[in-house]
């Protein structure tokens, strides 16, 4: 591991820890340095701002071992281990949730679920004729569901067991999304929905 990524895991840990008992507003770039013994010319070397280091710990910590499980068996492992970091960083997650950075964490959370979703999609289109922006639709729609449903479980205080709202996601989900596929396939079909490129202007 390089020295400049020791750097930054580092500040992230600081920031996590302060995020234990301090709004997010409340933390300054010396309570991020004294954390974790560097200087304030260090972290803005590697960090425009807080809200910087706090999209980085996104992107880097909490995607780890999504990709793996975007299949339409595998998904839901996946989905479960979106839950698994957020209880297991529960009060990093919310109070990102409820500062000016929960831009950062809805990324997050968009960004792997429609991972997740869109390999699911291109394993069941496969031999499906149907257009990119469709599979695009489909994904982008069964994303803002489910993110919203995480939003809802964090505000709920995370009461729910995670396992129980998959059961109920997988239920809703099965067959749903190669039905849909099908359906765009068969507009296609019909000359209702033909991609740009196959319209003629002048019929």
């Amino acid at each position: 591991m390089s020295a400049s990524h020791l750097t930054k895991t580092a500040l992230a840990h600081s920031l996590k820890c302060l995020m234990e008992h301090m709004p997010l507003n409340k933390i300054t770039v010396k309570h991020l340095v004294d954390g974790c013994g560097v200087n304030r010319q260090t972290f803005y070397y590697h960090f425009q701002d807080i809200y910087a280091l706090l999209g980085w710990i996104y992107e880097t910590e909490a995607v780890e071992s999504i990709h793996e499980y975007r299949s339409y068996d595998t998904w839901t492992e996946g989905f479960y281990k979106i839950f698994c970091y957020i209880e297991n960083n529960k009060a990093f997650c919310c109070n990102t949730l409820e500062s000016l950075g929960r831009s950062h964490l809805d990324g997050y959370l968009y960004q792997v679920t429609y991972d997740l979703i869109m390999g699911v999609i291109d394993e069941l289109a496969c031999g499906v004729k149907v257009r990119g922006e469709d599979k695009e639709f489909i994904a982008n729609f069964y994303t803002l569901a489910f993110t919203g449903l995480i939003i809802q479980w964090m505000r709920n205080d995370m009461k729910e067991p995670p396992k129980q709202i998959i059961d109920k996601l997988s239920e809703l989900i099965e067959g749903n999304v190669l039905r849909a596929l099908h359906k765009y396939e068969h507009k296609i079909r019909n000359g209702n929905c033909l991609p740009s490129h196959s319209r003629n202007p002048s019929s």
